[in-house]
């Protein structure tokens, strides 16, 4: 996709000492096929989803769905590794079985995007490889010092990412969105054992609320730089979220009123870890 308008949107606030901005590159004719007739924005909702199915989808949407799916299925692979390292460290047996459980979530969500990138005809392989770099960035640059920032970086960290994918997949057919939604939705079971044992954490030493503050913040400034990286560097993804010439996206107003939800989704987690956002 040609880069003819670039936005850049508001920073998620409370993320001390980073730049996060997100940046969009919007081809001019995208930019004209956003609107109607009447010269106003389509609002989120219109005629916005792909119809159709894989034999109907032209080549840049083809090319978006699959970075989707292969961009998702690594992180879940890096999840899983990463989830499975950590239960290692675990203070007793109940912390370490649910982050077992927990890596075991993320590795059967790796299955499953797995299934149907092959269901597409795309190896696994290759639609994560253009993502390996980016992801392994943002664990390098965020690997946790002990035991209550691993949890903070499971519940927060890929929180944010995965919030991401969500909107994403709004603009997606009905059957790859039904997917990417089962597998960033929010495990209830898995937030309530990490909010718990941060909550009881901070109870015993409130000392603890500060620092776990600053690491929350510092976690969804790399996510947010993460995801902007991922949406730029690769076009065919960003497409899929401001459109492309015959296919509806986002405007610039629904691209704020996004990074609104991501904020809330945002604060509402860290609120629930006691902590300041």
């Amino acid at each position: 996709m040609p880069t003819g308008h670039r936005y850049v949107l508001p920073t998620l606030p409370g993320v001390d000492g980073f730049t996060v901005h997100y940046i969009v590159a919007m081809d001019e004719t995208a930019a004209a096929d956003a609107q109607n007739t009447d010269g106003e924005h389509h609002h989120a909702g219109d005629d916005r989803a792909q119809t159709g199915g894989p034999d109907e989808w032209d080549l840049d949407y083809r090319a978006g769905v699959t970075d989707l799916l292969g961009a998702l299925a690594y992180g879940e692979l890096r999840a899983f590794s990463q989830l499975a390292q950590d239960s290692e460290h675990a203070p007793g047996l109940r912390s370490t079985a649910e982050l077992a459980r927990l890596a075991a979530r993320e590795f059967a969500h790796y299955e499953a995007l797995a299934e149907r990138l092959a269901s597409l005809g795309v190896a696994t392989e290759d639609a994560m490889e253009p993502f390996v770099a980016a992801i392994d960035e943002f664990h390098d640059r965020t690997q946790a010092s002990g035991w209550l920032e691993g949890l903070v970086k499971a519940y927060v960290g890929e929180g944010i990412a995965q919030d991401f994918y969500r909107e994403v997949a709004q603009y997606v057919d009905a059957d790859t969105q039904a997917l990417v939604r089962d597998v960033v939705h929010e495990d209830n079971g898995a937030a309530d054992f990490i909010v718990t044992a941060v909550c009881e954490a901070i109870a015993a030493d409130p000392r603890l609320a500060g620092r776990l503050a600053l690491w929350g913040r510092r976690l969804v400034g790399e996510a947010i730089t993460q995801a902007q990286r991922v949406g730029v560097e690769h076009d065919a993804l960003a497409g899929l979220l401001v459109g492309s010439p015959g296919r509806s996206g986002a405007d610039l107003a629904e691209l704020g009123r996004m990074f609104a939800r991501l904020t809330d989704e945002h604060t509402r987690r860290m609120e629930r870890l006691g902590l300041n956002a």
